[in-house]
């Protein structure tokens, strides 16, 4: 009787030499990701693995298995079991967690749609020769509603038809049409269900990176500290052009506004003083019209024109003093390190 239950007892040797395998390349790489393979096909792992060939390994492996190599290993078992149904495959990989599933999530392979499947997106029959000849197919046409022409005994689509759209299933006729018109549209990418980096457990929801809004918030990030720099006047080459550029601006409001005539100065005098002249005249005009006071106001057709001219003038002045996005990174670098 004790005979029996060690033979049962009894682990296969395959099992505990994938068990050792696992868990050295665990302690090997400090990355890993766990990804679904559920209705993946073979052809789209072979060619992931060819991708990942010279900067991870990847392993299918059943999910009991990979618990056991995990708990080996001294992983949070409790924090990964979870992630650990159906079919999976462990990447294994010394690259950062995100870095690599960027990649995973982005790699993807065209296949036929099979019936009974559900579309994510429009299909598009487009418009032109289909290489197929007149025959029996003309009625599968027919039945999917998509016109057409016979010419020189050859199918022709008459216009670009929509055959189904998200959320539809795909029925038996369209499936085999879209096989005979060659048409590969169902997109096949792996779900990335976690990723371990180091002692972190991701979800793989919280690995999706969106790369340009980071960018636009390390932009904002670099306007803000030269704000910030240009407040404090932090000694640094690209803050200093901010603020001797806000600096003149300020000193030639005041001079302008002072009377102060210099050879950069006198236009803009001039100019104030003008506008004061005719807002008193107009005011005169108004209380003493015996003085004769005639105030000739642009036209609003002109002063529209004048406004124009003034917002291109501002929009070239701003745009030649806006600092380059290389500029940006060179103060963000500067003041932060």
């Amino acid at each position: 009787m004790s005979m029996v239950k060690a033979q049962h007892k009894r682990i296969p040797e395959w099992k505990l030499k994938l068990n050792a395998e696992l868990v050295e390349l665990i302690e090997k790489y400090p990355t890993f990701l766990v990804v679904d393979l559920t209705g993946i096909p073979a052809k789209h792992v072979q060619m992931l693995r060819k991708k990942l060939s010279k900067s991870a390994v990847l392993k299918v492996v059943k999910p009991r298995i990979a618990l056991k190599a995990f708990e080996a290993a001294g992983l949070p078992v409790k924090e990964l079991e979870p992630y650990m149904t159906g079919q999976v495959m462990l990447i294994f990989t010394s690259m950062n967690a995100f870095e690599v599933a960027d990649i995973v999530q982005n790699f993807t392979t065209k296949d036929f749609y099979g019936p009974g499947e559900v579309v994510d997106k429009e299909i598009v029959i487009p418009e032109g020769n289909t290489g197929l000849p007149a025959g029996p197919v003309l009625s599968t046409f027919g039945r999917l509603k998509i016109p057409t022409k016979v010419q020189g005994n050859v199918i022709h689509v008459a216009k670009d038809t929509v055959v189904a759209k998200p959320g539809d299933v795909i029925s038996s006729d369209l499936a085999a049409l879209l096989q005979k018109l060659g048409l590969a549209l169902k997109e096949i990418k792996v779900k990335i269900k976690c990723g371990r980096d180091g002692g972190l457990i991701i979800p793989g929801d919280k690995l999706k990176l969106n790369i340009s809004e980071y960018m636009d918030m390390i932009k904002l990030a670099v306007v803000d500290a030269l704000k910030l720099g240009a407040e404090l006047v932090i000694p640094e080459p690209v803050v200093l052009q901010v603020v001797f550029t806000r600096a003149y601006k300020h000193a030639l409001a005041l001079a302008a506004e002072a009377g102060f005539i210099t050879a950069e100065t006198a236009e803009y005098v001039i100019q104030i003083a003008q506008a004061k002249a005719l807002a008193l005249a107009t005011e005169l005009s108004k209380h003493a019209p015996e003085l004769g006071l005639e105030v000739k106001l642009p036209t609003p057709q002109k002063q529209e024109t004048k406004r124009e001219e003034e917002k291109k003038e501002e929009k070239k002045e701003e745009e030649s003093k806006e600092l380059s996005e290389e500029a940006l990174a060179e103060g963000f670098s500067a003041l932060f390190g």
